[in-house]
């Protein structure tokens, strides 16, 4: 794939949070930094049992990336340029959208002039300078993730979604991002929201 046609947005993230026990299902609660976890009654394949990192969520529209879809082809195998060439690492599904297009996330410590802050150290960059920079740099597998294509939504269909019960919301974590299982991430947050939705439902018994 020529350089020409990507569509680039690296994040870069600092620290990790704790494990994620809060969730929504309030479209106003929808923003670019929180994440949509599929609920069981989601069966539309592109989207059943899968984790999104909105990275954009505005009245014009949201975009996100599959977190938990991890293929075994390798970068350099997707991507043109010298800057691929040495990634083994494998590239990710990021959604049915425009799938001839490659995203990256990234996780730094350090600042990333120009980019645009998504949630605490996370940034959005779209320079194809960065993406060649990050390609040619030592960074490791489990600090950087491409993924091919992306999910998008008009805001009105998201929030529509949700009004269905498809999606559950958690908060941004990079943790989860870059975790080194993402085949898991899904079952595990799922099983806190079925947690939540029983002590909701059957609070513990507290005697007088």
């Amino acid at each position: 794939m020529a350089w020409r046609g990507w569509s680039l947005c690296v994040l870069a993230a600092v620290g990790c949070a704790g494990p994620l026990t809060a969730q929504s299902t309030s479209g106003r609660d929808l923003a670019a930094g929180k994440f949509l976890v599929a609920s069981r009654g989601l069966l539309d394949p592109n989207f059943s049992e899968t984790v999104v990192l909105l990275v954009h969520y505005q009245d014009d529209g949201a975009m996100g990336l599959v977190v938990n879809r991890r293929t075994k082809t390798a970068i350099s195998r997707v991507l043109s340029g010298d800057e691929a060439k040495g990634r083994a690492d494998p590239i990710y599904i990021g959604g049915p959208v425009e799938t001839t297009l490659v995203t990256a996330l990234a996780r730094s410590s350090a600042d990333l002039a120009g980019a645009e802050r998504i949630f605490g150290d996370v940034y959005a960059i779209s320079a194809r300078a960065l993406l060649s920079k990050s390609l040619a740099s030592p960074i490791a597998a489990s600090a950087f993730h491409a993924y091919l294509g992306y999910a998008g939504w008009s805001a009105p269909q998201l929030r529509h979604e949700m009004e269905l019960g498809s999606w559950y919301i958690f908060p941004g974590d990079a943790g989860t991002v870059f975790d080194a299982d993402p085949g898991s991430v899904w079952n595990r947050l799922i099983e806190r929201t079925d947690t939540r939705i029983a002590t909701i439902a059957h609070p513990p018994y507290a005697p007088r």
